[in-house]
Formats: C-alpha cells, sequence, structure tokens
C-alpha cells in the first residue's frame, strides 16, 4: 500500500504555494502555474483509499479557465482604453484654436461682443435670457423667440436694457424656456476657445481659459 508522507506533502504544498519563483510571469500565468502545480501535489500525495473527486478536479479546472479569461479580457481592455485616450488626445490636439460650446453659464463680454449658447431637448415657442453682472443684477433680458430642438448660438452686443454700454468683464445668464405653459429644460453654455489640451488617469481634458477645464465629452459644438 502507497502511504503518503505528510512533511513532504507539507512541503510541495508550500513551494507551490511560493510565488517568488515566478515574478517574471504574469499574473495570470503565475496563476495558473501554482494552480497547477497545487493540483498535481495534491494527486501525488492523495490517499489512494480515498482519492480526488472527478467532479471537484472539473470544477477547480473551470474555475482557474474563468479566473484566466477574466485576467486576460482586463488587459485586453487596458489596452485598449490606452489607444482610445491615445486618439482622442490627438483629435482633442486639432481643436486647440478653436471656439467650443459647453456647459457653463459665463458670458465673456470683450469690446462689447459675446456669445452663448442654449441647448434645447425639445422645440420652445417662448426663450428668455437673463443676464446678470458680478453683483447678480440684472443687466440684459434677451428674447430668443421660439427655437427648434438642439444648439442655439445667442449673441449680445453688450447693451443694456437701458440701451448704455455694460463693461467688458465676466457675466452670468440664466435661461428660461417654455413650449405653452410646459417647461423645457434648456441647458446653458458658455463659450469658449480651446488653449490648450492635456491627459492623465481621468482621460482628455480640454483648458478653455477663463471657465475651466472639460471633458472632450463636454463639447456640445464646434465653432
Amino acid at each position: 500500500m502507497t502511504t503518503v508522507q505528510p512533511n513532504k506533502a507539507i512541503d510541495d504544498l508550500m513551494a507551490a504555494m511560493n510565488p517568488a519563483k515566478k515574478a517574471t510571469q504574469s499574473t495570470s500565468d503565475a496563476a495558473q502555474d501554482r494552480f497547477m502545480t497545487l493540483l498535481v501535489t495534491q494527486m501525488r500525495n492523495q490517499d489512494p483509499l480515498n482519492p480526488l473527486d472527478n467532479a471537484q478536479v472539473t470544477s477547480q479546472l473551470a474555475q482557474l479557465s474563468t479566473v484566466t479569461g477574466i485576467d486576460k479580457l482586463n488587459t485586453t481592455m487596458q489596452s485598449l482604453m490606452s489607444s482610445y485616450q491615445t486618439g482622442q488626445a490627438v483629435q482633442a490636439a486639432s481643436m486647440i484654436g478653436h471656439g467650443v460650446f459647453v456647459p457653463g453659464s459665463t458670458i465673456e463680454l470683450t469690446e462689447s461682443k459675446s456669445v452663448f449658447g442654449i441647448e434645447l431637448p425639445a422645440a420652445a415657442d417662448n426663450i428668455k435670457v437673463t443676464v446678470t453682472d458680478s453683483k447678480g443684477a440684472v443687466v440684459r433680458t434677451i428674447d430668443v423667440g421660439s427655437q427648434k430642438a438642439g444648439i442655439v448660438p445667442v449673441a449680445w452686443d453688450g447693451k443694456t436694457d437701458s440701451d448704455a454700454v455694460a463693461p467688458d468683464g465676466n457675466y452670468t445668464f440664466k435661461v428660461k424656456a417654455t413650449m405653452g405653459t410646459e417647461k423645457i429644460d434648456a441647458t446653458a453654455l458658455s463659450f469658449g476657445t480651446v488653449g490648450s489640451v492635456s491627459s492623465n488617469a481621468q482621460g482628455v481634458k480640454l483648458s478653455l481659459p477663463g471657465i475651466g477645464e472639460f471633458n472632450m465629452t463636454d463639447v456640445r459644438q464646434i465653432l
């Protein structure tokens, strides 16, 4: 009768669980090697009167296959994300110097000229824009009228409600849009010029001087 040698079995199992010799292998390969070594060690040192159940071995092999597949999938996804981010950075670089609409409610008035936008999820028959200064005082109320769904550019010539000329600087605005008696959830859009592009773990960022940093997905329209 073949007998199990306890000390040797323990030594074999400890050696199988020691990952030091496989430091240069990938996580998936190292895990697979450790599993196979453990399995072979178990089979080599099994009790002849109580051998390993075939169903258990098959289940363990299936689990290993699942773990290996997930690890390879993660590696593939990381590679795809890296490629996507590189392509996005190249695309974003071509936007430097171009004007864009992004979510925001700031207006920069320069030489009595400014432009901002409104994003409508549905058509509206009445749109009013209220422009306020840094103190919150209403400077100008603009009647945009009726518009279809989509991006609506709006220009402001710097004139106030009293027909005076507002000083250059930063202002804010609010949008009220309705269709009959129903309110339309319009999104205020600030206009800015892309000054630079940066890339980090969070993705590609567009820097709009005077407004802030935005993701590529924040851009509603390129002018």
